[in-house]
């Protein structure tokens, strides 16, 4: 049974960095909000991120929650630590909404066993191959 507070119909959740904002973040935000009736999107921590993805966002963490939170279509914004089961049991969400490059891979194969123990489905969206925030970050380095 999830924690889905009365009264907001489908709950729907966003877990990402959000890091130099592009059409690629755009696309899977748009791709979630016409999927549920509550959008609530985690803004994953700097320290997070470092220990996942081997570096630094470019963009603060305060900054990145505050471009998603500008978003009309988003109705809530929380800070990620990383894991996922504990925002569940913060907001509570029906539905969790990824990447197509997590499924079948082992992280997503985690993600959806983890998920599954409190009731959550995993979703999976295409991902958008020409713009990425990594494709950003060497195009800056670069210069």
């Amino acid at each position: 049974m999830t924690a889905t507070p009365r009264g907001r119909g489908v709950v729907g959740y966003v877990p990402g960095a959000w890091d130099l904002f592009h059409i690629g973040h755009l696309n899977l935000l748009l791709r979630a909000r016409a999927q549920c009736d509550h959008l609530v999107v985690g803004v994953v921590t700097d320290e997070a991120l470092e220990r996942v993805k081997g570096n630094r966002p470019v963009v603060s963490l305060e900054e990145r929650a505050e471009v998603v939170r500008g978003l009309a279509l988003v109705d809530q914004v929380v800070t990620d630590f990383g894991s996922k089961l504990d925002v569940w049991a913060e907001v509570g969400f029906d539905l969790l909404f990824k990447g197509d490059d997590w499924r079948g891979t082992a992280k997503g194969r985690r993600l959806e066993a983890d998920m599954a123990t409190v009731g959550v489905q995993v979703r999976y969206f295409p991902y958008t191959a020409t713009t990425s925030s990594t494709a950003l970050r060497s195009l800056l380095a670069a210069r």
